[in-house]
């Protein structure tokens, strides 16, 4: 099913999409597209799309690429996959009760959850907000433990 989404391979393609998306939330999916976990996020991302598309665009950022180390290393892209959020070029961060407001790590549950979650980062967007508080409750959170390397 990501077929049906656009993959990043280029920085320049990045930041073209976020430059050019205007009024609608951006969701960049970084990620690989060997990765299961990728796969399952991916196959509710494309399910999504056309519900979503009066007031979001989804593209995939595929980090295998070169050129989207700038990215992986700026919004510090260690567990994949990563989703960021974008409106109106502005990077929106989200608390989900994680220690992490940048991006969203890993799959979610359903079809449904990604709905909720885009609807409410557009509807706060749409007010100047730029933070949202994640909309679902924390069973349908992803968890994850960070691992410190190098401490």
């Amino acid at each position: 099913m990501s077929f049906l989404l656009t993959t990043l391979t280029k920085k320049q393609e990045v930041d073209s999409i976020i430059r050019d998306t205007i009024d609608k939330v951006l969701d960049l999916r970084f990620g690989r597209a060997s990765d299961a976990d990728c796969h399952q996020l991916d196959d509710i991302l494309a399910k999504s799309a056309r519900e979503v598309s009066k007031f979001a665009t989804i593209a995939l950022v595929d980090i295998v690429s070169e050129e989207i180390q700038v990215y992986v290393k700026y919004f510090d892209i260690t567990l994949i996959s990563s989703m960021i959020f974008f409106f109106n070029a502005h990077h929106l961060k989200m608390d989900s009760g994680t220690a992490d407001h940048t991006k969203w790590i890993g799959a979610f549950h359903r079809k449904q959850d990604f709905i909720d979650v885009v609807e409410a980062i557009f509807r706060s967007a749409m007010k100047g907000k730029l933070i949202v508080t994640c909309p679902l409750p924390p069973e349908r959170i992803p968890k994850f433990q960070p691992l410190f390397k190098d401490v």
